[in-house]
Formats: C-alpha cells, sequence, structure tokens
C-alpha cells in the first residue's frame, strides 16, 4: 500500500518550487532541498520537526514567497531525503550547515525557523560556523532541549517514571500508522494537536507524519529520547523569538520557558492559548507573521509584517491573535511538576499570551 500524500488543494497544499536541489551533507546524505520566491528577496530557511516534511511548512511558504526567498529541506529520512544509519543531533547540525552553504550567498543572512526537531536543529547547529555566518535571527517553536520523555503530556498520568516508561514505548513504536482514517485522525489530533483544531488542519499534519517511514520514525524517537541540548542554548547568540502552544503535549510550555530563560539573547516568549504541537498549521497566521516581523527588524531589506498577519481574524478553528511586543519582566513560576525537572531561574521575558477570542556539493535538479 503507498504512503498517503500531502494534501493536493488549500491552504496547506505545498506549492510548486522555482527550484530544486540535491544538497550532500559533511556525511554524504543526500537532502531534498527546495526554494521558492523571488532570487534577491530576504531569505527565510524552514527546518521542520520529527516525522513531517517540506509540506509541514506550506502555509508559511505560500504566505512568504510573494516577498521573500523561502528555502525548505527535507531532514534526513523524511520527505524525498533518503534515510541515513547516520541519526544524531550533530547530523542535524551537519545538514543545516550544509544547507544554509549551499543556498545562501556568502555573507547572506537569513531568518531561520525550526519546529519541533527543527528547532531542535537550529539548537545542535548553534555554534556552527555556517549558522553564525548566516543566520540573522531565529524562530524557535514548539520545542525543546532535553527531557523530552520525561516532560511529554501525551498520556495523561501523573509525571513519573511509569509516564515516562510508557511514553516511551508509544514514541517509538515501530508499528506501521497505517491509512489516514477518521480514528487515525482523532489520535493525531489528541497526541499533537489542540482541540479547536480545524479538520483540514488535521487532515494535512495526519497525510504529513503518516508518509514518514515507520524504521525512520522509530530511529530518530530513540534520537529525541536522549536528546540533552542545554549546553547548546546557551551557545545560541543569534536574537531568538520562541514560540509554544499552551496546549501543545509534546513539548509543553514548560520548555519554552526554559528556553527563554537560557537563551543569550531572547527577544520574547509567546503563548498561544488552545494551540498544540503543530503550531505552523495550526496557528499559521501567527507563525508567518513573526517571520514576517523577524525579516523586518534584522534583515537589511526586510519587508513589514502583512496587516493580516498582525492582527489575523479570530476563528472558531484557530482562537488566537497576532503576538504582541513585550519587554522582559519577572516570568510566571512553573507548577510544582515542571519545577521539578527544570531548575527555576530569576529573570526570563513574560510569556506574550494571544487572547482566548566548506560548501556543500549541489546538484541542481531543476
Amino acid at each position: 500500500m503507498s504512503r498517503p500524500a500531502h494534501v493536493t488543494a488549500g491552504r496547506y497544499a505545498p506549492p510548486a518550487p522555482v527550484r530544486e536541489l540535491t544538497v550532500v551533507s559533511a556525511d554524504g546524505s543526500r537532502l531534498h532541498v527546495e526554494t521558492h520566491g523571488p532570487d534577491g528577496a530576504p531569505a527565510v530557511v524552514l527546518s521542520h520537526g520529527w516525522t513531517c516534511s517540506t509540506a509541514f511548512w506550506a502555509a508559511q511558504v505560500r504566505a512568504l514567497a510573494a516577498d521573500h526567498r523561502v528555502v525548505v529541506y527535507d531532514q534526513r529520512g523524511h520527505g524525498r531525503s533518503p534515510a541515513s544509519a547516520a541519526c544524531s543531533a550533530e547530523a542535524l547540525a551537519d545538514d543545516l550547515e550544509a544547507v544554509l552553504t549551499a543556498t545562501l550567498e556568502p555573507g547572506e543572512r537569513a531568518v531561520v525557523a525550526g519546529h519541533s526537531m527543527g528547532a531542535m536543529t537550529v539548537l545542535a547547529a548553534a555554534s556552527r560556523p555556517a549558522l553564525t555566518a548566516h543566520a540573522a535571527a531565529v524562530l524557535l517553536c514548539s520545542t525543546g532541549s532535553a527531557r523530552l520523555v520525561a516532560e511529554s503530556t501525551v498520556l495523561p498520568l501523573r509525571p513519573g517514571r511509569l509516564r515516562t516508561a510508557l511514553t516511551r514505548r508509544v514514541l517509538g513504536s515501530r508499528l506501521p500508522l497505517g491509512p489516514v482514517t477518521p480514528m487515525a485522525r482523532r489520535i493525531l489530533k489528541y497526541g499533537t494537536m489542540g482541540p479547536g483544531s480545524a479538520p483540514d488542519m488535521v487532515d494535512a499534519c495526519a497525510r504529513v507524519v503518516h508518509a514518514c517511514p515507520r524504521q525512520v520514525r522509530h530511529a530518530w524517537s530513540h534520537v529525541l529520547d536522549l536528546l540533552d541540548l542545554d549546553d547548546r542554548v546557551r551557545e545560541l547568540r543569534v536574537p531568538a523569538e520562541v514560540l509554544v502552544g499552551t496546549a501543545d503535549r509534546l513539548t509543553p510550555p514548560v520548555h519554552a520557558r526554559s528556553l527563554a530563560a537560557a537563551l543569550p539573547h531572547c527577544l520574547g516568549l509567546t503563548e498561544l492559548p488552545g494551540i498544540g504541537h503543530m503550531t505552523p498549521v495550526e496557528a499559521p497566521d501567527e507563525v508567518t507573521g513573526m517571520i514576517r516581523a523577524l525579516v523586518a527588524a534584522h534583515l537589511p531589506t526586510g519587508s513589514p509584517p502583512a496587516a493580516e498577519e498582525q492582527a489575523p481574524a479570530t476563528t472558531a478553528a484557530s482562537a488566537t491573535a497576532a503576538p504582541v511586543t513585550a519587554a522582559p519582566v519577572t516570568a510566571e513560576r512553573p507548577s510544582a511538576a515542571e519545577a521539578s525537572a527544570a531548575p527555576p531561574v530569576p529573570a526570563v521575558p513574560a510569556p506574550r499570551t494571544a487572547p482566548t477570542a566548506p560548501a556543500a556539493p549541489v546538484e541542481d535538479t531543476a
């Protein structure tokens, strides 16, 4: 049985790229890369998460490509990038370095946005020369740096060894996900999305996630289980925005608050009420608006945020509003369960809560 394809119509249907490349990483792994938008426009690089692909960023690519040059790529083993025996945070960093070097001119800067494992990729590459040379600012969406399985609330159990062990078994399962059925959508929505996610959002995510080979899903689950990038967080010295949904069960807000506390140059922490783990799909206008704002603030030729992305209309499917600027103040303290897993810090940017209503080888395949 063939794997389900991504959606082919609507906001979440991936647009046709201007150019397709095969970028070769440090260990010889081949990465599928796409560029969208006009040459010479401000550059944005998007890095997707575990079990996803370039299709996951379809809403952002569609919105940004009119006046930005958008680079998206498939992580190794995902989408159209072949699987590799090397699965590690260092391999992810190697891949991001190769993509940045191959798609950006010497001295060219870009805003780099990562979701989940894609944001962990940015953290893993914090001190890499290519990221230092090319990243003007970063957006870290729905992510964490360590203790991912222990902090996950996918299973409605009290924190502790039992929940951690059972969560590890669930997330690391080798079982095939099978076809995208109504029950499969319900399960995926519960585990990864907010309760108000619209059917088209759920379907788009389900098709992308179910397309990931089970061997790849299992291999990377082991990497995420053991991940510890706390030291790398303190090495990421470019301006960084942190974004999380309050209903995120995979990387709950405790992770975002820890990142905001530890980042040397954190611009702010935004928490979106009722939004789950799949922020670029569940809150596309908010994510796109934050990328545009970073481009405008940190790239010389950046374009201002579009009006509809600065203040998107509230809908039943996504009852959120665009993030607003907040000055650093003392953060809200985490719960007792959260505090036991992550040491408290004295001051972080206060969460901005939305209202509830060497050059890598390249083969040009274009």
